[in-house]
């Protein structure tokens, strides 16, 4: 069911997913987040937790939605479990072009499946 429409931007791809202007297997969705799988996956399991609000990243994000990141978390954490990520997993939250995020709007990655190592 769709819950609702996104808070935002109107170029911006997430948004576009949110509001079903592109379709998506959208894994989780409530008031707050949707989850769909990452269409560049680098694990057997990633998956996207963002927020039906347009915030453009971690680091623009105003104090009222602060709650938003620990919900992202604790979503992250179930949908691990679901996954049987039982050895183990990661949750990342790029911010900005150097630090690897490419849609600007706020998301986080859940990452599992197999052993993961950092790239550099």
């Amino acid at each position: 069911p769709v819950r609702g429409r996104a808070v935002g931007d109107s170029d911006c791809i997430f948004c576009k997913i949110i509001n079903r202007e592109i379709p998506s297997d959208i894994v989780y969705e409530d008031d707050d987040v949707l989850v769909f799988p990452d269409i560049n996956p680098v694990a057997p399991v990633h998956l996207l937790i963002i927020t039906r609000k347009h915030i453009p990243s971690l680091s623009v994000m105003d104090e009222e939605d602060t709650p938003l990141i620990g919900k992202m978390a604790k979503i992250a954490n179930r949908l691990a479990r679901e996954k049987g990520l039982d050895s183990g997993y990661r949750v990342t939250i790029n911010s900005g072009p150097d630090g690897g995020q490419l849609v600007p709007h706020l998301h986080m990655h859940l990452l599992g499946g197999r052993k993961l190592r950092w790239e550099n």
